[in-house]
């Protein structure tokens, strides 16, 4: 299985220079870092997952300020928030055999707000990258049909994405 992730980076000079005091540059966004980890995500998913031979996902990392436009247009909360998911795949359609062997099979695209991020992970006392890590994987189970409506499925959610961050190294503790 594999997965094709596009990242794309659209933040600001401010943002830029408080990635460099956090000791990572955009350099360490590499679409490979993204790419493997998102691998080895859907291959951990893999049971829970439609069956493609390969999969695409679109990964834009994004101010607050671009970031709250996004959220008061498609969600109606005028605020930053750290992380949206806009899955291409509705879990209550059918989706055909024909469709699922299509190569590749798109999930739909994965918006971070790095300035959120960044303070997300000083509350968090975790480096940036962590946080990262912690709300791709959130978006990607977002992509993948999963929701958290109440304290019980939240839950459930988080306790899947400490599972998919340890699979790439990272231990958080929920």
């Amino acid at each position: 299985m594999e997965v094709e992730v596009y990242v794309q980076s659209r933040i600001d000079k401010t943002s830029s220079d408080n990635l460099t005091k956090q000791k990572l540059s955009l350099a360490d966004l590499s679409p490979q870092i993204w790419q493997n980890w998102c691998n080895i995500w859907l291959e951990t998913l893999h049971p829970h997952i439609p069956s493609a031979p390969s999969y695409e996902i679109g990964l834009l990392f994004v101010s607050d300020g671009e970031i709250q436009v996004l959220n008061a247009d498609y969600r109606h909360q005028n605020k930053p928030t750290d992380v949206l998911a806009f899955a291409a795949l509705e879990v209550e359609c059918p989706q055909s055999a024909e469709m699922l062997a299509s190569m590749p099979l798109y999930l739909g695209d994965i918006i971070v707000s790095v300035d959120t991020a960044q303070r997300q992970a000083y509350q968090q006392g975790h480096t940036l990258l962590t946080e990262l890590a912690w709300l791709i994987s959130h978006g990607l189970l977002h992509l993948l049909g999963w929701d958290h409506p109440d304290e019980e499925t939240l839950h459930k959610m988080c306790r899947q994405q400490v599972i998919l961050l340890k699979e790439v190294g990272i231990t958080i503790h929920f």
